[in-house]
């Protein structure tokens, strides 16, 4: 199996408090350890009864993906939903199961999520060498490489989130944070090395691991890889560029407060966010890793006297920036995760807690990046615009029916408005 550690590291943030800023970033080894009701059965010929296989065989075109939200431009004068994404980084499944269990969260609550893919969790550790990372010699990773039983799970487990209607994304391949040649000191042409790489881990998971009999992820990788989080928050500036170069369409690599997000560079900025930290006087990200470093350090297996604790302020904070956004300015809550039991599986707990609070109510979608990018790319440019002037935890004066029936024009220096020669145009 993968790495039992890696290697944990604080990325550069910008916050308000030092303790609020730690880079919402995985700090231990790889993935550890069924998103709608009637979705269809596992395997690729579920969808539309045609595969029509793809290289190797380890993707095909299975057709129009199911169970997904569809977008719709909303009325003058109407309230929008809340948005809600959870999301995964490194996402595999090994002996702790986690990927599989949300899979049924997901499931039982009605919310699709994005999960992240590590490109190495389907290159076994024999053909390490066919990677070669930016300014890394070849073999090389931070988070190890999978074996032939965890790289089978792992598959498996992306092939039925794809049917449930999630989305999978890339959280890249080797885990490289720091300034010894980590993702933060990569040019744009190492970037589209690395991000060339983990599709192709991708595309080859059964010539590269023999398990040739297996069914193939029911995908195009190329149509479905649309964003992604760097490792550790770091490197997005020169990532942004070899992103929107290769058609990306969101990041989620970034820090923000919880208001309506703006584009750079044509890609729609998902970044994660700062939320309540229940009983402290700053906030933190909306992330598990970012929680556990605010009440146990770098440790992440702490007191069990305070797991129960620590896993309650999570789901607490959560849910408060959850209340303020959705009482308020209905910004999307964007929440990144790991599948991690650190500290006793706290903040799993609290993140599946979570799901089953707000994914339920009437008019909350918890929904992937994907879908929340298709909605906002239907939406009137001049809607989008009013609702990025609402601050965070702000609702509309008078209501949404006046806020967003009488639409004044597009301001000049608005963040609505694409900046001229970065990426105008390309959704």
């Amino acid at each position: 199996m993968l790495a039992a550690t890696k290697r944990i590291t604080v990325g550069a943030v910008a916050a308000t408090t030092l303790i609020a800023g730690f880079a919402g970033c995985s700090g231990s080894g790889g993935p550890q350890g069924p998103g709608a009701p009637g979705a269809k059965k596992e395997g690729a010929a579920a969808i539309n009864g045609a595969v029509r296989l793809i290289g190797d065989g380890s993707t095909a075109f299975t057709g129009v993906q199911s169970n997904l939200l569809r977008p719709k431009r909303l009325k003058p004068g109407q309230q929008p939903p809340q948005f809600v994404v959870f999301s995964w980084d490194g996402a595999g499944e090994d002996s702790q199961k986690l990927f599989s269990h949300f899979r049924e969260v997901g499931k039982k609550y009605g919310a699709t999520m994005t999960y992240f893919l590590s490109g190495l969790y389907l290159l076994p550790e024999g053909k390490a060498t066919l990677y070669d990372p930016p300014q890394h010699a070849p073999g090389s990773s931070d988070i190890g490489f999978n074996d032939l039983a965890g790289i089978k799970d792992t598959v498996r487990e992306l092939r039925g989130a794809w049917l449930d209607g999630n989305e999978v994304g890339t959280h890249f391949n080797g885990h490289f944070c720091g300034n010894d040649g980590g993702v933060g000191t990569w040019s744009v042409e190492e970037w589209k090395s690395e991000i060339s790489q983990a599709k192709s881990f991708v595309r080859n998971w059964k010539t590269n691991s023999g398990l040739t009999a297996l069914e193939p992820l029911p995908f195009d990788y190329d149509k479905e890889l649309i964003g992604a989080r760097t490792p550790c928050l770091e490197g997005r500036e020169n990532f942004l560029r070899a992103a929107s170069d290769l058609g990306f369409r969101y990041d989620t690599s970034g820090i923000s407060s919880q208001v309506w997000p703006t584009k750079e560079r044509g890609l729609w900025n998902f970044s994660l966010q700062m939320v309540p930290v229940p009983g402290r006087a700053f906030e933190t990200l909306a992330m598990d890793y970012n929680f556990m470093v605010n009440q146990s350090g770098t440790s992440t297996q702490g007191d069990p006297a305070k797991h129960d604790y620590w896993g309650n302020q999570m789901r607490d904070g959560l849910i408060q920036a959850f209340d303020r956004a959705h009482g308020g300015n209905r910004a999307p809550l964007i929440i990144g995760n790991h599948f991690e039991s650190w500290n006793g599986g706290a903040y799993m707990r609290a993140v599946e807690q979570t799901i089953a609070t707000v994914c339920v109510l009437r008019d909350v979608k918890c929904v992937s990046f994907r879908q929340l990018a298709d909605w906002l790319d239907a939406q009137d440019p001049k809607v989008l615009a009013k609702l990025r002037r609402l601050g965070v935890g702000e609702a509309p004066g008078g209501g949404w029916g006046g806020y967003l029936t009488v639409l004044s024009a597009v301001p000049a220096g608005d963040p609505a408005v694409e900046r001229p020669g970065e990426g105008a145009g390309r959704d």
